[in-house]
């Protein structure tokens, strides 16, 4: 099990169990006083550039849904699962669309209801996250 994220820090979530998860958007730049994930999830239209940790891609568009909706679904609850003992980041180009969507979706396998997963993400993460009506029903139907 190694170090977790400090709940405290910027785009850090709670999860009801505890697990604590990082949402980010890769267009703002890094603090390099930072910690770094020791593992990420990756939302984007494009293959994401090289990183120091382990991460995975999952090809999702802005302001769309996944274009494989089964291995996002496994790279989802992959990161949950890893979020017990790991600093797992989700992270798209701006942080709250794509990213929103996939935090409300990693409370859903957490145990939030699916129909309360976006408000739970809009008031513990980024009162506008989860963008569009498509998003808000992945979620739902999560």
């Amino acid at each position: 099990m190694g170090e977790l994220w400090d709940e405290r820090d910027a785009g850090v979530l709670r999860l009801p169990s505890g697990r604590l998860v990082r949402g980010r958007g890769l267009r703002h730049p890094l603090d390099p006083t930072a910690p770094t994930p020791s593992y990420a999830l990756y939302l984007l239209g494009r293959q994401p550039p090289p990183v120091d940790w382990e991460f995975i891609w999952v090809r999702w568009p802005d302001f769309r849904l996944p274009v494989d909706r089964p291995a996002a679904r496994a790279a989802l609850t992959e990161a949950w699962e890893r979020a017990a003992g790991e600093r797992v980041e989700v992270a798209c180009g701006g942080g709250r669309g794509r990213t929103g969507t996939a935090l409300a979706c990693i409370a859903v396998l957490d145990g939030v209801p699916a129909g309360e997963a976006v408000e739970f993400v809009r008031r513990h993460y980024d009162r506008r996250a989860v963008e569009t009506p498509w998003q808000k029903g992945y979620v739902r139907r999560f």
